[in-house]
Order: structure tokens, then C-alpha cells, then sequence
């Protein structure tokens, strides 16, 4: 007596470009701009002087351009409800450092406690712990 073997072929993905007889490069390139285009892009806040952060900070650029020392300061979840989790990417686009600062009650972590961006063109970014907690990273200086 014989022996019966059963064998399967997965159904082919319909997403998949290749399986489904992408023709071309350009057919490639298409499909996989395709699956990009659900990138979110960060909108930018431009600020030129000593900010306050806003709820409509939250997940997006604030870019400082100042010629002087200025302060962006995060304010107390009182006064702003950022949710946890919140991400605030910040820019110093001008020659005046941008020093982060926290609103009453409030306290930013850093490592080394920098809070201040190290110079024009640094980048650092918030992130809301918890009520009232923050972390900053990024390239910060004292």
C-alpha cells in the first residue's frame, strides 16, 4: 500500500508587489511608496523668543531662533494636560541657547542634569513620564 502526502501552498499576499507580478522597478518603487505614506511627519512650532509649552506642542517641532539666551519652559500639568507618553522635539535654530526649564511643580530629568542646548542647531527631546515628571534628551549642556 501506497502513501498519500498532502501538500499546501499559502494563498499569495494581496499586498505583496512581487507575488503579484510587480512588471517593473517603477512598479516596486510605487508599492513601496505606498507603504510609507502612512508616515506621520512633525509639524514645526517656530518660536522667537522665551516659550511656553502649549498642548499643541505635543508630538510636534518647537524650533527657538533667538540671538539671546532664552528659556522654554514646560508647564505644570495644571496648567497643560500634555497625556503621558507626550514627545516635544526642541530646536535651537539661533544663536541664544535655549535652556529648558520646568514650570512650578514640575521636574525635568536629564543625565548630569544639563538642560540647556549645547548650541545652534541642537536638538533635544522632552517626554512626559508621568503628572508632572519629564525626561530630556538630546545634545544638552549645564
Amino acid at each position: 500500500m501506497g502513501t498519500t502526502s498532502t501538500y499546501s501552498w499559502p494563498y499569495p499576499d494581496p499586498t505583496d508587489p512581487v507575488a503579484n507580478g510587480a512588471q517593473d522597478f517603477q512598479d516596486l518603487a510605487d508599492a513601496a511608496e505606498a507603504t510609507v505614506s502612512g508616515i506621520d511627519y512633525l509639524a514645526t512650532n517656530a518660536q522667537a523668543a522665551s516659550y511656553v509649552l502649549a498642548l499643541s506642542d505635543a508630538g510636534k517641532i518647537v524650533e527657538v531662533s533667538n540671538a539671546s539666551a532664552n528659556t522654554l519652559t514646560v508647564p505644570p500639568n495644571s496648567s497643560v494636560a500634555f497625556p503621558v507618553g507626550t514627545q516635544v522635539i526642541v530646536i535651537q535654530t539661533g544663536a541664544g541657547q535655549t535652556t529648558l526649564t520646568a514650570g512650578a511643580g514640575v521636574t525635568i530629568n536629564s543625565k548630569d542634569g544639563d538642560l540647556a542646548l549645547d548650541s545652534q542647531w541642537s536638538a533635544a527631546t522632552l517626554i512626559k513620564r508621568a503628572t508632572d515628571s519629564w525626561i530630556a534628551i538630546g545634545d544638552l549642556t549645564t
